[in-house]
């Protein structure tokens, strides 16, 4: 299914975008399957197709991309004052040791300095397959378990991606807040977002699994990118404060095994300025990119063997679209 915008004014230039939509959603099986694609332009839809047994109404597994949402809920709470960037023993049982050190803002940037191993295929060597599905005496505490880790390097130094640290971040957004976490998630950002079909999941003991689990349409994911697009103000109301956006992109590492480089819980595509990917294992993505006013939703199943390329045929689509007039002016891009 494609729809275009009405505003002929709204159009983007040229039909090349149509292509690599049709690449995306054509691949030979083998190297990997769409379920859904929306791409949305100038704040209208103008592509949006899906696959085999889904449609507009299917609701989609972040994966990954919960990592992202993770960042926006932090967000709002560190504009309403209930945390801060700064804060350190965040933990109780790290109190008498050195990782009392590790700061929120280190654990954003995936730099707390605790062991750990993302694997998602090794159950045998999967710190990350064991906190979510494994036996062990924190089974259901997903904070718990990576909290446990032990510290290898000094905070703030080595970058490591870990889901285990996105849900010790979201255990500490739950221990600052006032309210329950799930009503924070719902009425602070879903539903300002109008994001009616998302639902985030929780673990035995209440913690948000932010580094894994929320449910929504490819629609609802692309409103929740509008956030970001838009500078964090939805409607003309300021949701998360300009420069909390802007501290997503802040280039923190570069993982040569993605070919990305990483901010605060928000990849980027390295030549591509102020853009920001929320990324999700099987191939989820959601591709935010101000300076040509797009936001691009993949949802399917692709081996991470072939996730390279896709990341490389969506980078095509994107660019596709052409750089507007403003982002030309503010930063002289030229894709």
């Amino acid at each position: 299914m494609t729809r275009h915008a009405g505003d002929e004014s709204n159009e983007p230039h040229g039909g090349d975008w149509e292509y690599h939509c049709r690449a995306l959603t054509d691949r030979p099986i083998d190297r990997g399957v769409t379920h859904a694609l929306v791409v949305s332009h100038r704040d209208e839809i103008v592509h949006e197709w899906y696959g085999h047994g889904r449609d507009v109404n299917s609701t989609l597994l972040s994966w990954s991309i919960a990592k992202s949402i993770t960042h926006a809920l932090v967000g709002i709470a560190v504009d309403d004052g209930a945390m801060s960037l700064q804060q350190k023993n965040l933990r109780p049982e790290w109190l008498n040791d050195e990782r009392s050190n590790i700061s929120l803002d280190d654990l954003l940037t995936m730099r707390s300095g605790l062991a750990w191993i993302e694997d998602y295929v090794d159950d045998q060597q999967s710190d990350v397959i064991t906190m979510l599905y494994g036996e062990s005496e924190y089974a259901g505490d997903h904070a718990g378990f990576a909290a446990a880790k032990s510290l290898v390097h000094p905070p703030g130094q080595e970058w490591l991606y870990s889901s285990g640290t996105t849900n010790i971040v979201a255990q500490s957004l739950g221990a600052s807040i006032d309210v329950p976490i799930a009503d924070f998630i719902q009425h602070r950002l879903f539903d300002p977002l109008g994001m009616s079909s998302a639902t985030a999941k929780y673990d035995s003991v209440g913690t948000f699994v932010g580094s894994s689990y929320v449910y929504a349409t490819a629609r609802d994911y692309v409103r929740f990118g509008s956030l970001y697009l838009h500078g964090g103000v939805v409607d003309h109301t300021p949701l998360l404060s300009q420069s909390w956006v802007q501290s997503a992109g802040e280039h923190v590492a570069y993982d040569p095994e993605m070919s990305l480089s990483y901010g605060r819980h928000w990849w980027m595509w390295p030549t591509h300025a102020r853009s920001l990917i929320a990324h999700g294992y099987k191939g989820q993505i959601l591709w935010v990119c101000p300076q040509r006013e797009l936001i691009v939703a993949h949802f399917g199943d692709t081996d991470a063997a072939y996730g390279g390329e896709l990341r490389s045929m969506v980078a095509h689509l994107v660019e596709a679209f052409p750089v507007s007039g403003a982002a030309m002016r503010h930063d002289g891009e030229d894709g």
